[in-house]
């Protein structure tokens, strides 16, 4: 995981997340996912890329599953964008870099 991508635990995540100034993209993956570790290099890059106008999260589904109840994640990869607070999209299953691009384009800023 880069510098630029936090884990989040059921501890940190409201503070980390509401008080967030820029969108967040936060990921829910598991250590058995294959697809989990297809798109880490991808996150990785996006949170470099877009660094001070998006975070990135990672959250262990399988170590933080109360949040992961909390936001109805039921597979792995889920990735969610959240703005002021608020869950503005949730995606299930890996993307290409363009297409989670077009996806979030309207929260980045």
């Amino acid at each position: 995981m880069s510098s630029a991508i936090h884990a989040l635990t059921d501890a940190t995540f409201d503070e980390e997340v509401r008080s967030s100034p820029v969108p967040v993209l936060v990921e829910f993956w598991a250590e058995w996912c294959p697809p989990c570790t297809m798109i880490a290099t991808l996150l990785d890059s996006i949170a470099s890329d877009y660094d001070g106008r998006l975070r990135v999260f990672k959250i262990n589904a399988d170590e933080q599953p109360e949040l992961a109840r909390r936001y109805g994640v039921m597979s792995v990869p889920t990735l969610l964008t959240i703005s002021d607070g608020a869950v503005q999209l949730k995606m299930v299953g890996a993307r290409s870099r363009a297409r989670l691009l077009q996806e979030i384009d309207g929260l980045i800023s």
